[in-house]
């Protein structure tokens, strides 16, 4: 069989749907509402990335984000509340190791909307995507160990972890560990 990641994808921005969400392109009309996101102490405290100061630090990761669609190096959504259409956070492959067919997820939420089953439904709508649209053989989450919320979360929808780094990572002058959690294409009959 040959794997290979599934480029069509790139073609036409895939909206993903579920029963509380809507999952679209992230463009600079959100930009304020990714600013909330990415500017909230609790909301970065794991993600080892400075927390935004002004809504331009926001702007530039939508560049970001939309460059890589664009080179079809990463696909990334919006979460919006289907019935308010309300921005409530975002989701998506922040990069993809095509000689490995693999995609590495990345997610945050609002606050306000944490432990309502929110990322589990949105996440499961995104790895159904990778596995099924996308050809994925993989999908990798990389966690700061401290977040227990989030690799609980990974660990319910059936993510393993495959791998412990030791302060592999520097982050405003502290080496940070890294925890690594995985699924595998054939895991998804556990998961849908």
């Amino acid at each position: 069989m040959n794997y290979k990641i599934n480029d069509s994808v790139f073609e036409t921005f895939p909206k993903l749907i579920t029963e509380r969400l809507v999952l679209e392109e992230i463009d600079y009309a959100v930009a304020q509402d990714l600013f909330e996101i990415r500017s909230d102490e609790r909301v970065v405290k794991y993600l080892d990335r400075e927390k935004h100061k002004t809504v331009e630090d926001t702007q530039e990761m939508i560049t970001i984000i939309m460059r890589s669609y664009n080179e079809k190096t990463g696909i990334n959504w919006i979460i919006k509340n289907r019935t308010t259409l309300e921005v409530i956070g975002y989701i998506g492959y922040w990069r993809l190791f095509r000689e490995r067919v693999r995609g590495e997820i990345g997610f945050a939420l609002k606050p306000e909307f944490w432990q309502k089953g929110i990322m589990s439904e949105a996440l499961l709508k995104v790895i159904e995507f990778g596995f099924k649209k996308f050809g994925l053989h993989s999908i990798e989450g990389n966690v700061n160990p401290n977040n227990i919320s989030s690799i609980r979360l990974l660990e319910k929808i059936g993510f393993k972890k495959e791998a412990y780094y030791r302060e592999d990572y520097l982050f405003n002058g502290k080496f940070q560990d890294s925890a690594i959690y995985s699924l595998l294409e054939t895991d998804r009959l556990l998961v849908f």
